[in-house]
């Protein structure tokens, strides 16, 4: 049954700044098509050779006709080649090879590469010891995938709360997470803001500034949270 947590729980809640009422505006356009569909040619190896190619071109700063220029090959074979259009010759990929600086392995790289999943069934998650375990946070992670595609670390935890858990409002790491509210509630601070929130509720915020459950206001109390960070960063 849910109880109401001790009161000496709720003294910090009265001197922070309240969370305005209301669904705060996205200001920054979102560009993503969640619904696109990427050309069948993607697995194509000519349509992965080009890609590589015309990548390491841009990184270098050159154009097609500099890179035309530095192994003797036309324009419309390289345009054609970038496009997937044509398959190149041992030969010709030696020579791009050569001009871009990169092994002749490379230009495979995204029609070898694996793209990875995690299915984790319910009651299977990894239990793990994070800041919060020594506060009573119970942490149950779902899933981890480690070197990816998208250059970003995501972690996605189910964290549970009891009568033995304390507050905890100072996490503080690198990255972005995303909560939402599955069972109980709570009163979350994020810098100088609170949020109360109930099941059904999400917060998301960026995790540099000071974060964590401020008054555990029913519990159990249950919440995924979702950190997200740069790929070699601390996390």
């Amino acid at each position: 049954m849910a109880k109401k947590a001790s009161s000496l729980r709720n003294g910090a809640a009265a001197r922070a700044k309240p969370q305005p009422k209301g669904v705060a505006t996205i200001r920054t356009p979102l560009t993503q098509d969640p619904h696109a569909v990427r050309d069948t040619r993607e697995k194509v190896l000519e349509v992965a050779i080009g890609r590589e190619v015309r990548a390491f071109r841009k990184k270098l700063g050159i154009t097609v006709a500099d890179l035309a220029a530095a192994t003797d090959i036309s324009l419309g074979m390289l345009s054609k080649i970038e496009n997937g259009i044509t398959s190149p010759s041992l030969t010709t990929l030696q020579a791009l090879s050569r001009a871009l600086g990169v092994p002749v392995t490379a230009f495979f790289r995204r029609f070898e590469e694996e793209r990875s999943a995690v299915f984790v069934r319910a009651g299977e998650g990894l239990d793990v010891e994070r800041r919060g375990t020594r506060a009573g946070h119970q942490y149950n992670l779902l899933g981890h995938i480690g070197s990816n595609t998208s250059g970003v670390v995501v972690e996605p935890y189910l964290i549970t709360l009891t009568e033995d858990s304390d507050v905890f409002p100072t996490f503080q790491h690198e990255g972005m997470e995303f909560l939402y509210m599955l069972e109980g509630e709570v009163v979350y601070r994020h810098g100088s803001n609170l949020y109360p929130m109930k099941p059904g509720d999400s917060l998301f915020f960026d995790a540099d500034a000071p974060h964590g459950p401020e008054v555990l206001t029913v519990l159990p109390m249950r919440y995924l949270s979702i950190i997200c960070y740069p790929q070699g960063s601390a996390g």
